[in-house]
């Protein structure tokens, strides 16, 4: 698995910060794509192994440029990891055209550019693996999510497309966390007019009675990555503590 070169966006917070830390003590080459410059600069930058760009990865020209350097400065990619996303709570009537532009752009648009310029270079090594960061609202959902879970689905249908067209040599694989423990979660659970009573909602929700820690997704998420998951293409995986399948009651 060694001395790989694995791309990954939303690099600095959260899961993507997981994934950094992950990938770097196998000893692979990172590429952390994030739009938040201060939170990159807080990574182990000193690893040589590290290379960080500040990257609006909504925007075509961004990626195609950043990706452009990356490959010119480590190699050809091995592995993308299209982590990068946001939430907005809000129905259908409720959310503004912007809103959802926003939310589409940063969770699916920024996977589907990030693949059209990373796959290229993979297809030159013939071998390679992407992966997506879904959301178990792909498969259930809860109130005022629409954007979010709209987008989040989308994603499976991406994953599919990839692994279909770029058979065999690229795998493509969605990963769908339940609620982890990262800072947007943090931010979100703060709006609320209790937030330790919204905390342990989230805690009760979850059949395993705990919040994800992000190291966990990302330890499935190097699984997936590896040659030990060379057969797995095309397929959602959640990480989720049992969230979805548990009707409740005696």
């Amino acid at each position: 698995m060694a001395n790989r070169n694995i791309i990954i966006t939303g690099a600095a917070k959260g899961i993507g910060k997981a994934c950094v830390e992950h990938f770097l003590n196998e000893n692979e080459t990172v590429i952390a794509l994030d739009i938040d410059e201060s939170a990159l600069n807080q990574l182990d930058i000193k690893n040589s192994n590290l290379h960080c760009f500040t990257c609006d990865v909504s925007n075509g020209n961004a990626v195609k440029n950043t990706i452009k350097t990356a490959i010119e400065k480590v190699g050809n990619i091995d592995v993308l990891i299209n982590n990068a996303g946001i939430q907005r709570y809000s129905t259908i009537t409720e959310t503004t055209e912007d809103e959802w532009d926003l939310v589409m752009n940063v969770n699916l648009k920024s996977a589907f550019l990030c693949a059209k310029y990373a796959i290229p270079s993979m297809q030159q090594k013939e071998k390679g693996v992407v992966i997506n960061v879904s959301s178990v609202q792909a498969f259930i959902t809860q109130k005022n999510v629409a954007p979010y879970t709209t987008s989040k689905t989308a994603m499976l249908g991406l994953t599919r497309s990839i692994a279909v067209d770029y058979a065999p040599n690229i795998r493509c694989v969605a990963v769908c966390p339940g609620t982890v423990d990262t800072p947007m979660l943090r931010d979100a659970i703060q709006e609320s007019d209790n937030p330790e009573k919204v905390y342990q909602e989230c805690i009760d929700m979850h059949l395993t009675k705990r919040i994800c820690p992000p190291n966990e997704v990302a330890e499935l998420i190097g699984f997936l990555a590896s040659d030990k998951a060379g057969s797995i293409t095309g397929q959602a995986f959640r990480v989720d503590g049992g969230l979805g399948i548990h009707i409740g009651g005696n």
